[in-house]
């Protein structure tokens, strides 16, 4: 795999290429889709990019380099979530897949008490709906008006997770959408 996943130092090492990555781009499909450096230095503070309930790594290629930024949230709740930024440069290149692989791999790999991955996305997000389908994710839930959009109408917020045992046996469990009859 072309992909790997290293843990940053958000306090110490990892700081100003973790203020550089988050105010240089411009995060489209994020509630906040532009942050300044107060805002990143306060998360850090704050203990959002590392703590007992989140933490964080770069995403690097083994051709391109540092490709992106991946944090682990909710880690505590043993059913994580994920907050997934690529670099402007290399989005719409297919790479997405390959992170969020990456991604299970690393929860369902070092957490044994965790037994669902989730992840949400706008609803015009298409690449990573696609990309949550093509790694065998399910669509779990469709929020309506759940995302806010700063100058715009609220979307949907899609909801999509995977369980421990299809990461283990490569197949995803069926979900029946609407198990009742009026």
């Amino acid at each position: 795999m072309a992909i790997s996943l290293h843990r940053l130092d958000p306090v110490g090492a990892d700081r100003a290429a973790l203020v550089d990555f988050m105010t240089r781009n411009v995060f489209p499909f994020h509630v906040r889709t532009q942050v300044a450096v107060e805002d990143v230095e306060g998360a850090i503070r704050k203990g959002v990019y590392r703590n007992e309930d989140n933490d964080s790594y770069w995403v690097e290629h083994a051709d391109l380099g540092r490709i992106g930024f991946l944090r682990l949230e909710d880690l505590t709740d043993r059913a994580p979530l994920f907050d997934l930024r690529l670099d402007g440069p290399v989005r719409g290149h297919g790479l997405g897949v390959e992170v969020l692989r990456a991604a299970t791999d690393l929860v369902f790999g070092t957490m044994a008490d965790v037994n669902r991955f989730e992840g949400q996305t706008r609803e015009d997000n298409i690449a990573m709906r696609k990309t949550f389908l093509r790694c065998g994710w399910l669509k779990e839930a469709h929020y309506r008006e759940g995302w806010p959009v700063d100058g715009g109408e609220p979307v949907a917020s899609v909801a999509y997770g995977t369980l421990r045992r299809d990461w283990q046996s490569g197949t995803t469990t069926a979900l029946v959408w609407e198990d009742l009859v009026v």
